[in-house]
């Protein structure tokens, strides 16, 4: 059974839109209905896919989202907004896919085959990394970042700081294609895993604070921008 979750403070676009759904006679669903950003966090059930209204009073759904992506990184989350320009809210959370309002059946399916498609081929990507402790296997997602301190590699994970047996230079070369780039000498930061960008801070989602050097600044601005609107263009092509 999938798990759905509509968040709208719009109860016609709330019906409509779990209407839409239920014409969907590929999968069953289990959908629940949420008329505001505060309902849904406070039901704290985790979902496989939640249709989120971005415009709602109270917290909208982008500050819904960061919340939710503290407790759970794999549900996918497609927004349903009034405009089509949404690129850069793609900085606060990872969305995977728009739907523009008045919605269209055609589009909520495609986003569902799409969400399935990928819910099927969903599988931890591990990298091996020898640290103090031995050979050990991380999922990448759940990386933050890695830094060079007291003449160590740390890498700063979502449960646990590990000491690895690396330079920070080789690091960054062999993360690179993982979608890793390094803002800082010191620094290797997961692209999935930033948040925002402030001044020379880099904001990640566990609230850690990365320094992004000026030297860097563009260099990285570009690499993180070119990386989201790929991820973008990916999960809502078609």
């Amino acid at each position: 059974m999938i798990n759905i979750a509509i968040c709208d403070d719009d109860l016609i676009t709330l019906h409509n839109t779990k209407e839409l759904i239920e014409e969907y006679k590929i999968k069953e669903f289990n959908i629940k209905t949420y008329s505001s950003g505060e309902e849904l966090l406070k039901s704290r059930n985790e979902f496989d896919i939640i249709f989120l209204d971005i415009d709602m009073g109270g917290i909208n759904g982008i500050e819904t989202a960061k919340r939710i992506r503290v407790y759970d990184k794999r549900v996918k989350i497609i927004y349903v907004t009034n405009y089509t320009d949404y690129t850069p809210m793609a900085f606060s959370v990872h969305a995977f896919g728009y739907l523009v309002k008045p919605l269209k059946l055609e589009d909520v399916h495609h986003q569902l085959n799409e969400a399935l498609s990928y819910m099927k081929e969903d599988k931890e990507e591990l990298v091996e990394f020898i640290t103090n402790e031995g050979l050990v296997r991380i999922n990448l997602n759940k990386i933050y970042y890695f830094e060079y301190q007291s003449r160590k590699v740390l890498m700063k994970t979502n449960d646990k700081i590990y000491t690895l047996k690396e330079k920070i230079s080789d690091i960054s070369s062999r993360m690179k294609i993982h979608g890793f780039e390094m803002p800082h000498k010191s620094f290797v930061v997961n692209l999935y895993n930033v948040k925002s960008i402030k001044g020379y801070d880099i904001f990640m989602m566990d609230e850690s604070v990365i320094p992004l050097s000026q030297k860097k600044s563009t260099e990285f601005r570009n690499t993180l921008n070119i990386y989201l609107s790929n991820h973008i263009e990916k999960n809502i092509r078609g």
